[in-house]
Parts: structure tokens; sequence; C-alpha cells
């Protein structure tokens, strides 16, 4: 099993540099945390994939006010998203809950598998702009499928880049979907 971690740039410059330590006023306590978030995230899926005996390389980076963790490399990993992402969706939980249980505070930490949400995200923005040209035509609202809070996200931003039209979620988990209207 060959797994390396590989931190951005930004992750190393804040975890490595004597300059950027935490007493640093470079650093703020909140990207120091979120650092944390993503090395103990990082720790906690390296031992997951040992365990699974999979092959992949773990990257960690924080983005947004949030740790984000990829993993990519061997072809096993394509189990670790399951269908629609069910399996990414338990798995970055069960990540979050091992970062909550080391840190003592609830982690927002973003898993991707395999490039999945990169792919998904790009899948979705289009699905938010065809519904959205499509409600501005017909004048009909439209209402799409049920989606995870990560996919409504998308919808909801690829709605929001387009005048004449506005969208909102509506229902209760898991059936809570995006309804697109006219302005």
């Amino acid at each position: 099993m060959s797994e390396t971690v590989q931190e951005s740039p930004a992750v190393a410059e804040a975890t490595d540099s004597p300059a950027n330590d935490e007493s640093s006023p470079e650093v703020s306590n909140t990207e120091a945390l979120l650092v944390q978030e993503g090395d103990v995230a990082g720790d906690y899926l390296e031992r997951l994939l040992d365990l699974l005996d999979y092959d992949g390389d773990i990257d960690l980076d924080v983005e947004a006010g949030r740790a984000v963790v990829s993993i990519d490399g061997g072809s096993d990993l394509e189990k670790l998203v399951g269908g629609r992402g069910q399996v990414l969706e338990a798995l970055q939980e069960l990540t979050r809950l091992a970062v909550q249980q080391d840190t003592g505070v609830r982690s927002r930490l973003m898993l991707d598998v395999a490039g999945w949400r990169a792919g998904r995200r790009e899948e979705l923005s289009e699905i938010g702009r065809s519904t959205a040209e499509e409600v501005l035509k017909s004048g009909q609202e439209a209402r799409l499928r049920p989606m995870t809070p990560f996919e409504r996200k998308i919808i909801h931003d690829a709605v929001a880049a387009i005048d004449g039209v506005y969208s909102e979620s509506e229902g209760e988990e898991p059936n809570r979907k995006v309804v697109v209207f006219k302005s």
C-alpha cells in the first residue's frame, strides 16, 4: 500500500514555516484549527485506506473557510463514493465525527474521493443553469428531485447567476428539493 499525504502550499506554509506559527499574526486561530482538522482527517482516512488495503493519495487544503480533504489514486476508490455519492456522504460524516472527537469542535470539512464531487459540481451547475433557463422560457416553476445539502447549494448558486429566476429549498431531509421560480 502506498499512500502519500500531500498538502497544498497554503497548508504546508501554515504548518511548516517558522514565521507562520500559531503565535504569528499572519495565521489566525481559525486557520490553525482548519489545518488541524485537515491533519486529523488525513490521519483518520489514511488508517481507513490501510484497513481496506486501498491505494490513495490524500491532499489537504483550506478553502473558503473549511478544511478540504481529497483522496485520489487507486481504482478501488470508486467504492468509497457509492451510488450517487451516498458512501462518500457517510464517509465524510464519519471523518467529521473523528475530527470532532479529536478537536472538540464540530467540523465542516469537505471530503472528495476520486474527483467525484468536482465532477458532480459541474454536472449540477449545468442542471441548475438549464432548469433556470427553462423556467425563464416557460414561466412555470420547476421542482428538482431530492438532493443532499451539497447538491442543493450548487443548484442554488447556478440559479442565482441567472437574472429573472430564483430558487428555494422545500421539504424535509432526506426529501428536501430545490424549486426554481420566475422572478
